[in-house]
């Protein structure tokens, strides 16, 4: 394996925007260890998703774990340290943290089991915030993370926006947009830059798990400047521009690829 190889790594890899920047990345020239979790009902697109990759002529290493679990985590790393051992080295130019499952229950709700409870509350944050702090905490640990590594997390409007049905992933946003600051502080020495990206609203199947969708869907038509939702593709095109190694002085922040919809 040649060191000049370009390698990301994309929790999230089978649908949504971690399908869609997997497919540019590898456009682009990067191979790509790909993180997904699906039951044999959607397993099918992560698969089209590594296909897809190897079509363009790069390499996939797709691996079917919940990459919330600590056992996983260490051993996505292991197997990933062991391919770059097997041919001389390697590491994570790109890792992306586009992981979409948590609790959409209202805080408070007539019945208690109708309302978010401390398990399903902690789950969602956990899963959605702090597992970014965790893998980047490991991948740096492991020297796959080296001066010119990029993370980037997902965030969205509603870290700072309220929507029914949304808070318990509101709240995992805003940790999330508070540990990419602080990793972004922390691993500033090392020359690694971590930034969070908001999309605009996009019908992924994330979004279509959220409660009123078709109304937040009609409303972003009505009232979106350029009159469309944003797109996956959106995002990944904006990734792949950042990838560029001579764009290196943009850590800490929240970059919104929206077509201006936030400010409406």
């Amino acid at each position: 394996m040649s060191h000049t190889e370009r390698w990301a790594l994309i929790l999230g890899a089978s649908s949504g925007f971690g399908a869609a920047c997997t497919r540019a990345l590898a456009d682009a020239g990067f191979n790509i260890f790909g993180a997904h979790f699906d039951l044999k009902s959607t397993l099918p697109r992560a698969l089209q998703v590594k296909a897809d990759v190897e079509a363009k002529g790069r390499k996939a290493i797709f691996f079917n774990k919940n990459v919330a679990d600590d056992r996983n985590r260490a051993e996505i790393i292991a197997k990933i340290q062991e391919y770059f051992e097997s041919g001389g080295g390697g590491s994570i130019e790109c890792m992306l943290h586009s992981v979409a499952f948590g609790n959409l229950k209202p805080f408070i709700a007539d019945q208690p089991a109708d309302a978010v409870d401390r398990k399903a509350l902690e789950m969602t944050l956990d899963v959605m915030a702090n597992s970014l702090v965790y893998w980047t905490q490991d991948l740096a640990r492991a020297g796959l993370l080296v001066r010119g590594s990029k993370v980037f997390a997902m965030t969205s409007a509603g870290s700072h926006r309220v929507i029914p049905g949304y808070g318990p992933v509101s709240a995992a946003k805003a940790a999330l947009e508070s540990h990419t600051r602080q990793l972004a502080l922390e691993l500033a020495t090392k020359g690694i830059c971590v930034n969070c990206f908001q999309a605009g609203v996009t019908d992924t199947p994330a979004f279509r798990m959220i409660p009123g969708h078709a109304q937040v869907k009609e409303q972003i038509l009505r009232l979106h400047p350029d009159g469309r939702m944003t797109q996956p593709e959106d995002l990944a095109h904006t990734l792949v521009a950042l990838m560029d190694p001579r764009v290196d002085w943009i850590t800490g922040t929240v970059i919104r690829v929206d077509g201006g919809e936030d400010n409406v």
